[in-house]
């Protein structure tokens, strides 16, 4: 398993939507999430900044990443939330979400 960070801003005035659109997630993306060995995932907002945790348990990240990438519903949803957000400038090339280095953990 690995655990994952990562944080990007909501654009102003975003807030209210990101909230809404995420009190009620489409199923088929939660879907394909738990098929992609995602699990334990929590997204936090604070002063338009989102947190994201999630571990991964699956073998092959690179395709599971894929597989989400590629089906159409989790396209149209991350279509929706695309305008929402604004990215870090210290963002990894090819990163949305920032991803963070961790730097501590205890069981």
């Amino acid at each position: 398993m690995k655990r994952f960070g990562m944080m990007i801003r909501l654009k102003p005035g975003s807030e209210e939507a990101y909230k809404r659109y995420h009190a009620a997630v489409w199923a088929e993306v939660l879907d394909k999430i738990l098929e992609c060995n995602i699990r334990n995932y929590s997204i936090y907002l604070k002063d338009s900044v989102l947190f994201s945790y999630f571990e991964y348990h699956g073998s092959n990240l690179k395709s599971d990443w894929s597989k989400m990438a590629a089906h159409a519903r989790t396209q149209e949803w991350w279509a929706v939330m695309e305008p929402l957000q604004e990215p870090l400038a210290t963002r990894k090339e090819g990163e949305w979400w920032a991803e963070m280095e961790e730097v501590f953990h205890i069981d």
